[in-house]
């Protein structure tokens, strides 16, 4: 579909953002780099803190810095070899931000760039760098600044081991009581803690605390695929001369999708072509680069499958496959591109960027249809507005833009987990369902995330309750939201956007087909509803759904379509959509039969059968739309 074709020729939404909204840029050619800043930290930690925060990315130092400014005796502390914060930003080198615009500000004069919708410790932090795409030193020491500032705050880095420490509670509840800590030199330290927030990328704390998470696309009946993991690398030789041509030759290829800053380069297409040496476990994007202050480049193009986030050797192997793939994607960009004739290749980031592992089962999981309908939530937290970006699972894949909401609000509930108490989980591993994951993953949604979690820890504590008994609480969620508005963030209630897609009337059924994964409506939102459907296509519909709940659909869907040639070319009609149906739920009967029998059995509404234009070629509107009678009946599932 086209909206594949996007995300492979741009390399990521971030492209169409900066495209379409003109993200921010501070810089000026010819800033010279920072000096990177030492981060202070405490030996050893005192034995009693108010609030733990696992992990130094930039979720972690949002939810740590709120909880000191609430005055709070505040520990940020991580389990990895760092010197610096930032993690994912800084180490990963992720310096091109997916950014949430507040697209439907009604104060903005037409034209202008559109204003970022996560305020708060985010935008403070944002404020100090270079713009949408950002010098990495810089990114660390405006952490840095922010982190120092902080009079309740200790950091510790280095430790060896986080693992919580817990007790028996009510419910058959587990209850957070603090954090065994084994620090670099070996020494265990047994720390206590009113609470703990896990703001590591994979939630790694909370797992090993008992909180049930799902992996990767499991939702959607996939056990076993992720989104690609990238490896960022960095090529020197890339002066202001050579600038200039990047800027020339983007501004010159008359594609909406690739364009050029004096900081950001999007675009070059023709590298997504690139012949891959290790085709099983490589693919290449068009190039996202972000330009730095030494005269060097930062490259986030490189997909790599097959990496399991939690096993220390598969990620070692990751490093060693890319570094032995990098010099031959270099020397392809040589070769098509004149102006990287001298580019060299220097390193590799020191982390890896993954995109996907856990997806926490909290009080309230964050679904696709939250993104689909705009929706706001009583207990509000944050927004996201970001595009849902699904990147590559394999090289097979071509990844898929689902949709491109305005605005969505995170309850406060998708950071509560279940079955443990006394700990909050923010970042891309709280409680979102895959697909939107795509898009409540971006940094600026889990800062302003973490930013509340720092405040709902104060909350709790003044009221002497739990996070689970403040998420079911709307005068405790509201003094939370009066607090976090007060310290400059914005999570006001807002009148969901109506899309004309909502308003067509197959828009019941389209909510089942986003639900599972079937259909697609790219940035703008077209679902392609009153388009043609045919044989194979509802096959391949059936089969997702059939993953998705194997235990209501074990028929075999694509019976229907044996010995029909070119299936994807023909007309769906009617007809033999009902038998499709039949065959996917093991109803045996001829195929002229299968229309009144699903009838019969409540498997199809004779009001769906009465909105179908023509009987001789469904629409996919249609399709949904039968599909959604039938797995309301044998799934019980309502959408």
């Amino acid at each position: 579909m086209a909206t594949a074709i996007i995300l492979l020729a741009a390399g990521s939404s971030w492209i169409y953002y900066m495209e379409k909204y003109g993200g921010g840029i501070r810089f000026t050619a010819g800033n010279k780099p920072q000096e990177l800043e030492k981060v202070e930290v405490v030996a050893q930690p005192a034995d009693d803190y108010d609030v733990i925060v696992v992990g130094t990315d930039p979720e972690g130092i949002a939810a740590a810095v709120s909880a000191s400014r609430n005055g709070l005796r505040t520990l940020m502390v991580d389990g990895h070899d760092r010197e610096i914060l930032g993690g994912l930003m800084t180490l990963g080198w992720l310096n091109s931000i997916d950014m949430n615009y507040d697209v439907e500000n009604k104060s903005i004069v037409p034209g202008a760039k559109m204003p970022v919708l996560n305020k708060g410790i985010f935008s403070e932090w944002y404020e100090k760098v270079e713009g949408d795409s950002f010098d990495v030193t810089t990114a660390a020491n405006a952490f840095n600044k922010i982190v120092q500032g902080e009079k309740n705050l200790d950091v510790h880095l280095k430790a060896r081991a986080i693992e919580p420490i817990l007790a028996k509670g009510q419910e058959d509840h587990m209850v957070v009581e603090g954090i065994s800590l084994t620090r670099e030199d070996g020494t265990v330290q047994q720390i206590k803690a009113r609470a703990v927030i896990d703001a590591t990328q994979d939630g790694d704390f909370a797992a090993a605390a008992g909180v049930p998470f799902t992996i990767g696309r499991e939702d959607l009946g996939d056990m076993k695929s992720k989104m690609a993991v990238t490896l960022v690398f960095r090529l020197g030789n890339v002066d202001d001369e050579v600038w200039k041509q990047v800027r020339k030759r983007l501004s010159n290829d008359n594609d909406p999708n690739t364009g050029a800053t004096d900081m950001s380069a999007w675009g070059y297409v023709e590298m997504q072509k690139y012949p891959a040496v290790n085709k099983e476990r490589m693919k290449m994007r068009g190039l996202n680069i972000g330009r730095q202050n030494d005269g060097t480049i930062l490259i986030n193009a490189l997909q790599i499958f097959g990496v399991d986030p939690f096993d220390p050797k598969s990620r070692e192997e990751a490093f060693v496959l890319a570094k032995e793939e990098i010099p031959h994607v270099v020397e392809h960009m040589k070769e098509l591109y004149p102006e990287f004739a001298n580019v060299e290749f220097l390193d590799t980031a020191p982390e890896l960027y993954v995109r996907e592992s856990r997806h926490m089962k909290g009080m309230y999981r964050l679904t696709i249809l939250d993104l689909l309908e705009n929706r706001d939530h009583w207990d509000r937290i944050a927004f996201g507005s970001y595009a849902v970006d699904i990147q590559r699972t394999s090289p097979a894949d071509d990844g898929a833009v689902v949709l491109d909401p305005p605005k969505y609000a995170i309850p406060f509930r998708s950071i509560v987990p279940q079955k443990v108490d006394n700990l909050l989980v923010v970042g891309r591993s709280a409680s979102f369902d895959t697909l939107p994951h795509g898009s409540a993953r971006v940094i600026p949604t889990g800062m302003a995330t973490g930013e509340a979690a720092g405040a709902a820890v104060k909350i709790a504590m003044d009221g002497e309750m739990t996070f689970r008994e403040l998420a079911e609480s709307k005068e405790e969620i509201k003094k939370l939201q009066d607090l976090i508005n007060s310290k400059g963030m914005d999570v006001k209630p807002y009148t969901p956007k109506v899309h004309p897609y909502m308003e067509h009337p197959a828009y019941p059924g389209l909510k089942v087909a986003v639900y599972l994964g079937i259909a697609n409506g790219g940035y703008n939102n077209d679902f392609r509803l009153d388009d043609t459907s045919n044989p194979q296509r509802l096959v391949n519909q059936w089969n997702i759904a059939k993953r998705v709940y194997p235990n209501s659909f074990k028929g075999d869907a694509s019976a229907a379509i044996a010995g029909m040639e070119e299936a994807a070319k023909q007309p769906l009609t009617l007809e033999q959509a009902c038998y499709t149906i039949a065959k996917a739920v093991e109803l045996d009967v001829p195929k002229e039969q299968a229309q009144s029998e699903l009838i019969d059995k409540g498997l199809l509404k004779q009001s769906t059968i009465d909105m179908i234009k023509d009987q001789g070629q469904l629409t996919n509107g249609e399709t949904f739309m039968m599909l959604k009678d039938t797995l309301e009946r044998i799934v019980g599932v309502k959408f």
